[in-house]
């Protein structure tokens, strides 16, 4: 197939929370392991909007890739509403080679009833290598077929019999358009999530502020410049909390349901109330971390949950402190629950193995179930890749184990 025939993605990119079921999908990882693989190996260009070149307004040749793009793919998975908007100007624009897809469980509005969506499955953070290898193959052939033998699948050009689409005449500076991508925001991206990898904090929030000026809504952006922000301590560990904070307003936090902004807003009050121990910071993250949990039913939110109710349990007197406690177990139970699920379920496809076991070596631990722990604990450090990984779950569980030791439930037993 010719290089000179290009396929425009509809998606977001990052991490995004699908609020119909609680879920969060890592859309990179489809893009990255599936639709793009999939489009050059037949000999296609490849973009997303995030991958345009730009001059700081994203939104001129988004449109034009919309128009002129010999095949559209449009993810619809997490619910987006960009992408559902985008779906329906391709449709107005062209008849056919549109090709809609998403996530196994998105149930589709009725407006999309008319559209074929392929699904493939996602496993939150990660995609199987199986089913990569598998929807890649649908969708390969599913452009082939739409490009040999166009038909009508824009339901616009279906039920207004007659409508012709629209032609757009347009000159391109060929040595404009082959210039060095630098600026394109995939690229900022990447290498902002590098810095972060490599603990270059600063370097990491200054380019997340830039990737900011081009997509100044971007929950994504907004979530990774606080998570930079607060990690890169400067100018010192508390101003860098506070301005965190200040750069997750705009989300709403009282109000919000993303799960990722829930847990990431949890963390830097937890780290508010370990500098500052005042208690308005204690409340909060219990209650950020705890609508987390009840929204996303995860282990990340779960376990930290459970450890801030011990937290404030310790703090606490007489009933409220047997209350935190009791509740704090409980939680356990469902996150070990949770966690013990994952592992039966395309465990070693995931990402997150290391982070699975160490969730279950706390919770066992904070139950006082030692054989379990100690069976976790040898899975995880066999797991474990980074010397940090097991630094950070042997920080959490000494400050824990000093947690228990105040426990009201100890003179119960």
């Amino acid at each position: 197939m010719s290089k000179d025939k290009t396929c425009f993605v509809i998606m977001g990119y990052g991490v995004r929370m699908d609020y119909s079921s609680g879920r969060v999908l890592n859309l990179d990882k489809t893009y990255e392991n599936i639709i793009k693989p999939a489009v050059t190996e037949i000999g296609m260009d490849c973009k997303r909007a995030d991958e345009i070149r730009h001059s700081g307004n994203i939104d001129m040749p988004m449109y034009k890739y919309i128009l002129t793009a010999d095949v559209v793919i449009a993810d619809l998975s997490t619910y987006n509403p960009n992408a559902f908007y985008e779906l329906g100007v391709r449709h107005a624009l062209r008849p056919y080679t549109t090709i809609a897809i998403s996530e196994k469980e998105l149930k589709p509005p009725f407006d999309v009833s008319h559209t074929l969506i392929h699904q493939y499955e996602h496993l939150g953070k990660d995609i199987g290598f199986s089913e990569a290898v598998r929807f890649k193959k649908e969708l390969q052939e599913t452009i082939k077929e739409i490009i040999d033998n166009p038909q009508t699948d824009s339901p616009v050009y279906t039920f207004i019999k007659g409508l012709k689409f629209p032609q757009w005449e347009f000159s391109e500076n060929k040595q404009e358009a082959t210039e060095n991508d630098k600026n394109t925001l995939s690229i900022i991206i990447e290498n902002a999530n590098k810095a972060i990898e490599q603990n270059n904090f600063i370097e990491a929030k200054s380019l997340f502020n830039y990737a900011l000026t081009i997509d100044k809504n971007s929950t994504y952006l907004i979530q990774r410049l606080a998570l930079a922000t607060y990690k890169a301590k400067y100018p010192n560990h508390k101003d860098s909390l506070l301005e965190a904070l200040e750069i997750l307003t705009p989300l709403n936090l009282d109000e919000t349901h993303d799960a990722e902004t829930l847990g990431l807003a949890g963390a830097i009050n937890k780290r508010l109330w370990e500098e500052t121990s005042k208690i308005e910071y204690l409340d909060k993250s219990i209650f950020f971390y705890q609508k987390g949990f009840l929204i996303k039913n995860d282990y990340y939110n779960g376990i930290n949950l459970s450890y801030m109710l011990n937290e404030r349990g310790s703090h606490s007197s007489g009933y409220e402190a047997i209350a935190d406690y009791i509740v704090a177990n409980r939680v356990r139970k469902q996150v070990i629950k949770l966690c013990e699920k994952l592992l039966e379920e395309d465990f070693e496809e995931r990402n997150d193995r290391y982070w699975i076991l160490a969730t279950l070596e706390e919770a066992f631990f904070g139950l006082g179930d030692y054989d379990g722990y100690n069976l976790l604990k040898k899975k995880a450090e066999e797991e474990a890749k980074e010397n940090w990984e097991r630094e950070s779950t042997k920080t959490q569980i000494n400050k824990l184990r000093i947690l228990l030791t105040k426990s009201p439930l100890v003179k119960e037993y």
